[in-house]
């Protein structure tokens, strides 16, 4: 269970009214009707809910992951194995169990799913792969990127591709710690994926 209530649509005020539909209106709400983005209690799923209590950012934190998914230079492979090393760097429940399923959607090995989660990399990897894992765990562990990593990353991805990456990070390190303090499960008919950490099922 969440430790924040959840704010169902016929109590949102004027400004939550206007989050919920900048969310659901856009490109995460294509081809699905606004309810699909609510829980089975009525509210709204991921960090969504929790960022209802204040709109104002919670609208800003939403366009800049809408963005991130959805208009990135980064191929749909290399985004989804970047928010994978967060959520598994977090133990993120709701990240993993979310973005798990779109990984796989969207082509990503499954070798190298199951590996992300126990926080390795298997040899199956390409090269662009091993540099955005590497330079991921790199910035999320060490809080720096060393001149080799740097360089590498360069090379296969571009100084734009490195921007996109590091905000990536930054924007799903955001979504794990909203997840984490709030306890946001995982809907109750699905298995956590992080056994032993909080926030395990609806």
């Amino acid at each position: 269970m969440s430790r924040i209530s959840y704010i169902t649509p016929e109590n949102f005020t004027e400004a939550q009214e206007g989050l919920f539909k900048s969310i659901t209106g856009g490109k995460r709400g294509e081809g699905r009707a606004p309810e699909d983005l609510l829980n089975s209690e009525g509210g709204m799923s991921g960090p969504f809910n929790a960022w209802l209590r204040s709109p104002m950012l919670g609208d800003a934190a939403q366009r800049l992951g809408e963005t991130v998914r959805f208009e990135s230079a980064l191929s749909p492979q290399l985004r989804e194995l970047a928010i994978l090393i967060v959520a598994a760097k977090w133990k993120a429940q709701y990240e993993w169990w979310a973005h798990e399923r779109i990984a796989r959607r969207e082509g990503l090995d499954e070798r190298i799913i199951e590996s992300v989660k126990a926080e390795t990399l298997p040899d199956c990897a390409n090269p662009i792969e091993t540099v955005v894992y590497n330079f991921a765990r790199e910035l999320l562990d060490e809080h720096r990127v060393s001149e080799v990593l740097y360089a590498q990353a360069v090379e296969l991805l571009g100084e734009t591709g490195i921007v996109e990456l590091v905000i990536l990070l930054g924007y799903y390190t955001l979504v794990s710690m909203t997840l984490n303090v709030f306890e946001v499960p995982v809907p109750a008919s699905e298995d956590a994926p992080f056994v032993g950490t909080e926030a395990e099922r609806d």
